[in-house]
């Protein structure tokens, strides 16, 4: 599991990045504002994922 931490961070990570992105255009355009908030929510969730997995 240790030698996957990496990867798995990794992909965490560029995963909370598009969830932002896509969230606040959601957001932003006025498409579909409540599917970007929670798009934005779930990116929260993996950045606190992120900051356990690291401590």
């Amino acid at each position: 599991m240790t030698d996957m931490l990496p990867t798995i961070l990794t992909l965490l990570m560029l995963a909370s990045f598009a969830l932002i992105a896509g969230g606040l255009h959601l957001i932003l355009r006025r498409k579909d504002r409540r599917k970007g908030a929670l798009m934005l929510a779930c990116a929260a969730v993996f950045v606190g994922n992120i900051v356990i997995l690291t401590i």
